[in-house]
């Protein structure tokens, strides 16, 4: 009879991102011997449920909760969830979204051991047995940051393993289909332009003129969700193959990896097309911050580019901006010329990239 499998309850509830990020860790507790679970809400179940790195997805959904308001029903399957948490005895807990959403389920998960860091806000620290320092040091890649959940249970944190679900097969003729018509001579770049921070779009003329640089030579895609699709018939002058909101997140990561180059803000689209570890990225950087947040990777496929502004908050990492006005200077830069030289020299082995 062999030995049972500790057991590891992993919390990372959103967004989609910070999801992809915490994708390494689960495959670290994977590779020490865990049986992992991940309790995830509706906008990561895509990208945890199936994937190799997780025994059990556990779906909490906030969105629907949020929607319908504190009642009798949402209240019991809040208690049907905490439930099974609690019959599957955990050795170890890991709380990585540290917010008082998360203490909750940390707190009655029953685990031995509890894990989160010091910087947990809203007081979520105090759902844990074990607290750790600081894991956001200065300048380091956040998949660096998570993987420091695992020192106290002797984790590999050198090591970053990035997997994602397979597609099905109805999934990869949807995109087959889609792809039928392009022009198999010439990349195929993805765009996708928007995310859920004003403050993290870059300004739409600017993404004009890049479209307009390179529609000659390569296969143009657009992606994003169905409330995207006014930003993107300005940027394309309503030309190219625009997929906003024609596509579930499985679909977006099939798509992903038949592109060669894929171009987003600081966003989920970005760091999808990173965890695919099939296209070139470029992730434009405007209020967050590129050293902890860039595609993590060689600068022969990821480029991250960062606004340069005379702001006195940048990196302010906020939602919206902190000035007078509402100016969001730092959506103006990086410029069209320096993601066109990122283009050049991913795609066309230029040596024309300016970083900064």
């Amino acid at each position: 009879m062999t030995d049972k499998k500790p057991k590891a309850l992993l919390i990372k509830l959103s967004s989609l991102g910070d999801v992809v990020f915490n994708i390494p860790l689960a495959n670290a507790l994977k590779k020490a011997g865990y049986e992992v679970t991940w309790l995830v809400s509706e906008k990561g179940i895509q990208v945890v449920e199936n994937n190799p790195c997780v025994d059990k997805a556990i779906l909490v959904p906030n969105k629907e909760w949020k929607k319908r308001g504190f009642c009798l029903k949402s209240f019991r399957q809040y208690l049907q969830i905490l439930k099974y948490i609690r019959s599957q005895k955990f050795d170890v807990a890991i709380d990585t979204q540290m917010l008082l959403k998360s203490m909750y389920w940390m707190i009655f998960s029953g685990a031995k051991k509890r894990i989160t860091s010091i910087e947990a806000r809203e007081f979520a620290f105090l759902g844990a047995n074990t607290i750790l320092p600081k894991i956001s040091l200065p300048g380091s890649p956040i998949v660096k940051n998570y993987l420091r959940f695992g020192k106290p249970i002797g984790l590999d944190q050198d090591e970053i393993t990035v997997t994602l679900p397979k597609r099905s097969q109805e999934q990869v003729n949807k995109i087959n289909e889609l792809l039928k018509n392009i022009d198999s001579s010439k990349p195929i770049a993805v765009i996708a332009p928007a995310t859920t921070w004003e403050n993290k779009h870059w300004n739409k003329d600017n993404w004009r003129k890049v479209i307009d640089s390179i529609s000659d030579r390569m296969n143009i895609i657009f992606t994003g969700g169905p409330n995207d699709n006014k930003l993107i018939e300005y940027i394309s002058c309503g030309e190219y193959m625009n997929l906003a909101g024609k596509t579930d997140i499985l679909e977006l990561i099939e798509l992903f990896s038949r592109a060669d180059l894929v171009i987003a803000p600081d966003s989920g689209s970005a760091h999808l097309a990173w965890a695919t570890q099939k296209p070139a990225v470029i992730t434009i950087f405007t209020c967050t911050p590129k050293d902890v947040l860039a595609p993590y990777g060689p600068d022969d496929k990821y480029i991250a580019i960062s606004s340069k502004c005379n702001c006195k908050f940048h990196p302010c990492f906020k939602r919206k901006c902190m000035l007078t006005n509402n100016q969001n200077i730092c959506t103006y830069s990086p410029t069209p010329e320096q993601i066109l030289g990122a283009i050049e020299h991913l795609i066309f082995n230029k040596n024309s990239v300016k970083m900064d």
